[in-house]
């Protein structure tokens, strides 16, 4: 027996002197010298509900009491699970399933005994309908999560559903409230796992995280717990809560009663708007943890090795997984889950954090649980210290699968540094200010007047007005200490050139509205690289401005790191919107409602990514537009599915209709803002299928264009229909056909024909695709009489520009002669008339690219289309940067003066 190793216990190894597995374990080995005879009596294999319970009863049928038979329940699961982790013959997951199984089982067959004596003393607890008032056991932390270590004590709160009365004993007599019964429940059941006896306990219970903490009542009413969250309810509280689930009895989990608990639970610890608060909070705690462990470690360096606290340790796992659930859960339903290594990788798929930190997280959760567990297989001790033994060491490094210690302690410290660097990423916090020496590193806040007179000019004066302001008086003061940080962070950029002046000035007026929605304070405050793009954003100019006063939530896009690495996806985007309405109806929160803000936030936070990418130079003004096309593609998909899903009266699985896209959807030449020109075609013999298109028609409309808190999503226009607005809303296919084939006495128009150019299937009933582009086909290649044709799209041409008049001296980019009307009406002239002998006019593939197809089939003169396509990418250009910043798009002729040109000569050679 080596000096270090514990003197009063001999270890146990193996033929070849290695360390034998389990049996190591002083633990185990008192298990095996006390309960040898019953050890047989837990079914093979991992332990699970049916074999915990069949365990029970054979303990019972030994004679056992309730109380006994729990408790040595519990040391049988022990000591099969020691026997399997050590050997490798279960991961981590089989262990903490057991155990929280092992949680549910005993508390409800503790919690059947106490309710069946409770009810000879005192009667069924009753509510005011009459109905058995019912008690929750609510499992907190890691038994919520299912990820119980096998030394761990149970956090628990108690609440029942409503308030009233027992009925009284047989005799009548002996009736209490419906508190006082549950109260001497929880007494009860607290000796039955709690109390340490003979076998020892069946868990630790640990009751604080109940309403007021040891100061309040062991049990509460559901209507008490609801108050304390809405009033006292504190930042820390909604981390232990997010992981809590009703754990017994069992029947109120498979009858369902249980749910009542979800609509108290989930508006606390998840917001509806991203939660930057929490940050501060959650910091403190951590800090006030750490401390904790410093003092417990003063004087014992062995206690700095502990796998749970410790820098790098488990808690910081946790913290960081839930940090990022708390901040966005409320509006991404689908971060809502509370396994650990489930929430890590939900995380990373909704790009909060990349796929391999993600990865590296989770090895290293499973490593310390894993460390953590063989600490406590050594004695059943709840500690999480490694222990200074050698033996004990090379015994865990062992059963972990490592050569020797010193390896082992080298992944050790490995995991830990990886844990400890993203810990203190997430929770950096406010650095960069220089000069800093308040508390925590930071600069003390100055007060306002002396922030206002830092800055000069506009900005200066701007800010002398908000002392006066009620919204900057209203603040708390740790709000206002906020503001006033964010402020001296910006002061200092502006003076380093960083930022503009106009920049700084549309900051302040964009924050001015949202003073009482202290998130977005914390959010760039947190996140010092959030700030500076937003800077940089409103300094580009004014529309992306306008759009985040009236959506200020995609603010929270710019933290994503892979922002300009990254284009917009239509299955990824849909996919999650999937996701989302799936965690929605696991909560039963998937109303109309939720949905029409869910898909509004998705929009609004794709097309502000959109924007970030093209205000930084990384996407052209034509991949702005197939991005917004495709987000407008994707929403309509969507929109369409979750309305059909919807419709009362729906008479088929899938709807046989299709939507066809016109104008710039059909383009694929969106803009930010742009309405969508679509008409809606059904292909269905049912007798009441106008009726039922109809009403879904207007759903989608209706889904797309209301106004709800969070904004609307698109105008729709559906004028380009057979008929335009005195038509039917939505078409049968065969008549669509034959209006835009001209067969029959109700036919297209020529302008009509113009639109059919840049029309395209967008979704719907997969047939109907290439019967749409056979009738598309027809109609732009049917013969055509050129001097007509070309007679009626000058006509238009002349309407047009008639509604848009220019100012004298300048050039309109879109509608002055020798602009983008112009090349667009001479294609559309060229397509109709020409797609016939030249089927490579037929693709819908844009102006510019059809321009230079014109010209390779020699329908225009050698650089002729070439030199137009450029002029037509130029106008487009400063077409978009102007409405980006709000400008007109009437310029100085010599600005425009040879694009102007290549497009009038274009016109002439082909119009003329």
């Amino acid at each position: 027996m080596t000096r270090s190793q514990p003197p009063e216990v001999a270890t146990a190894t193996g033929p070849d002197n290695t360390l034998d597995g389990a049996l190591y374990s002083r633990f185990v080995q008192r298990l095996h010298r006390r309960y040898a005879d019953v050890l047989t009596l837990l079914p093979p294999g991992v332990p699970t509900r049916d074999n915990l319970n069949t365990a029970f009863a054979a303990l019972q049928a030994k004679g056992l009491d309730t109380s006994a038979a729990l408790r040595v329940l519990r040391q049988l699961c022990l000591e099969r699970l020691a026997q399997l982790d050590c050997s490798q013959q279960t991961g981590l997951a089989g262990v903490t399933h057991s155990m929280t199984w092992l949680a549910e089982v005993t508390l409800d067959i503790a919690w059947q005994h106490v309710m069946t004596d409770l009810d000879a003393l005192h009667g069924v607890p009753t509510k005011a309908n009459g109905q058995r008032a019912e008690m929750w056991i609510i499992g907190m932390g890691k038994l919520g999560a299912r990820e119980l270590n096998v030394s761990s004590d149970i956090d628990l709160i108690y609440v029942y559903d409503e308030d009233g009365e027992t009925t009284g004993n047989s005799e009548g007599r002996n009736k209490v409230s419906c508190q006082e019964y549950f109260s001497r429940a929880v007494k009860r059941m607290y000796a039955l796992i709690g109390e340490t006896t003979e076998h020892g306990f069946v868990f630790r219970v640990d009751l604080a995280l109940r309403p007021n903490g040891n100061s309040g009542p062991s049990v509460v009413s559901l209507d008490a717990l609801e108050n304390y969250l809405l009033i006292q309810g504190r930042e820390w509280e909604r981390f232990a809560w997010m992981k809590s689930r009703v754990i017994a009895p069992r029947s109120a989990v498979v009858n369902g009663s249980a749910q009542a608990l979800r609509a108290v639970v989930l508006p606390f610890v998840f917001r509806r708007y991203l939660d930057y608060n929490v940050f501060e909070s959650l910091r403190t705690l951590h800090q006030q943890i750490r401390d904790h462990a410093s003092k417990r470690s003063a004087g014992h360096p062995e206690r700095a090795n502990d796998v749970k606290l410790s820098r790098g340790g488990i808690r910081e796992i946790e913290f960081t997984v839930q940090l990022l659930q708390v901040v966005r859960g409320g509006q991404f339903p689908e971060l809502r889950t509370r396994p650990t290594l489930d929430a890590l990788q939900r995380v990373a798929k909704a790009g909060l954090m990349p796929q391999a930190t993600a990865d590296a997280l989770s090895a290293a959760y499973v490593f310390l649980r894993q460390v953590e567990h063989r600490i406590q297989y050594l004695d059943d001790q709840q500690t999480h210290i490694l222990p200074t033994a050698d033996a004990d060491l090379a015994w865990i490094a062992q059963t972990l699968g490592h050569a020797n210690t010193c390896e082992f302690l080298s992944a050790l410290d490995a995991h830990r540094e990886v844990v400890a660097q993203e810990f203190d990423i997430l929770l950096g916090g406010d650095r960069e200010c220089k000069g800093c020496n308040g508390k925590n590193g930071q600069r003390e806040p100055a007060e306002l007047d002396g922030i206002a007179g830092v800055f000069k000019g506009r900005i200066g004066e701007r800010l002398a007005q908000w002392p006066g302001n009620p919204r900057v008086q209203a603040l708390r003061d740790d709000a206002r200490g906020r503001l006033m940080r964010l402020l001296q962070r910006t002061a200092q950029w502006l003076q380093d050139g960083r930022v503009s002046e106009e920049a700084v000035l549309r900051m302040v007026d964009w924050i001015e509205p949202l003073l009482r929605r202290e998130s977005y304070l914390a959010l760039m405050l947190e996140r010092p690289s959030v700030h500076e793009r937003l800077l940089r954003l409103l300094g580009a100019a004014k529309w992306p401005a306008r759009y985040l006063l009236q959506h200020p939530g995609v603010i929270d896009e710019l933290a994503g790191g892979n922002l300009f690495d990254s284009r917009f996806d239509a299955a990824e985007f849909e996919g999650e919107l999937q996701a989302r309405l799936t965690a929605l109806q696991r909560t039963g929160e998937d109303d109309e409602e939720s949905l029409l803000n869910l898909l509004r936030r998705a929009h609004h936070a794709e097309q502000f990514r959109t924007l970030a990418r093209d205000v930084e130079g990384v996407l052209t003004v034509e991949q702005v537009a197939d991005d917004l096309s495709a987000l407008a593609d994707a929403v309509l998909r969507v929109t369409a599915r979750w309305c059909w899903s919807r419709l009362k009266n729906r008479h088929r699985e899938e709807p046989a209709i299709a939507i066809i896209g016109y104008g710039k959807l059909g383009g694929k030449e969106l803009g930010y803002g742009s309405d969508l020109d679509i008409v809606f075609v059904y292909d269905d013999e049912d007798e009441r299928a106008q009726e039922i298109y109809a009403a879904y028609v207007r759903k989608m409309i209706n889904w797309m264009t209301v106004k709800t808190a969070e904004g609307d999503v698109y105008e729709i226009d559906t004028a380009l229909r057979p008929n335009g607005n005195s038509g039917l809303l939505v078409t049968r296919f065969e008549a669509y056909a034959d209006y835009q084939q001209q067969r029959g006495s109700n036919t297209a128009w020529t302008w009509e024909h113009q639109a059919m150019t840049r029309a395209r299937f967008v979704m719907g009933l997969p047939s109907l695709a290439p019967r749409f582009d056979a009738v598309r086909h027809a109609v732009i290649s049917a013969p055509r009489d050129a001097a007509s044709l070309k007679s009626e799209i000058v006509a238009m041409r002349e309407r047009v520009r008639q509604g848009h008049p220019v100012k004298a001296d300048f050039f309109d980019v879109k509608h002055s002669p020798g602009g983008m009307v112009d090349a667009e009406f001479a294609v559309q002239y060229l397509v109709l008339l020409h797609t016939a002998a030249h089927p490579e006019l037929a693709d819908n593939v844009g102006n510019i690219a059809l321009l230079i197809r014109a010209e390779a089939v020699g329908l225009l003169p050698q650089g002729m289309g070439q030199a137009a396509a450029n002029a037509y990418r130029e106008m487009r250009r400063l077409q978009h940067r102007a409405r980006l910043n709000e400008e007109p798009t009437q310029v100085e002729p010599a600005t425009l003066h040879s694009e102007c040109g290549a497009i009038l000569a274009v016109w002439q050679a082909v119009m003329d």
